[in-house]
């Protein structure tokens, strides 16, 4: 980690991003104190997860579809 102010990267941007870019994480300072904190980014594994993961951990019971008592509608409702 290194630190650099913002006037030293205006500067030099592109030298500075070549170092992130390579792994470093740079501290931004302005008058000695920490401001910033620009480091790279990490990749994203977009693996598709597979199916059937939870396979037989839950079954649609069979009434799964059918109306709701009419008490339970009714404090849907408000009534």
């Amino acid at each position: 980690m290194i630190q650099v102010t913002l006037e030293d990267i205006q500067q030099d941007l592109s030298t500075y991003l070549r170092r992130v870019e390579a792994g470093e994480t740079l501290v931004i300072v302005r008058a000695g104190k920490p401001v910033a904190e620009v480091k790279p980014v990490s990749p994203r594994l977009e693996a598709l997860r597979p199916y059937g993961l939870c396979a037989g951990e839950f079954l649609v019971p069979d009434d799964f579809d059918a109306p709701l008592p009419e008490d339970i509608l009714n404090a849907f409702e408000g009534k």
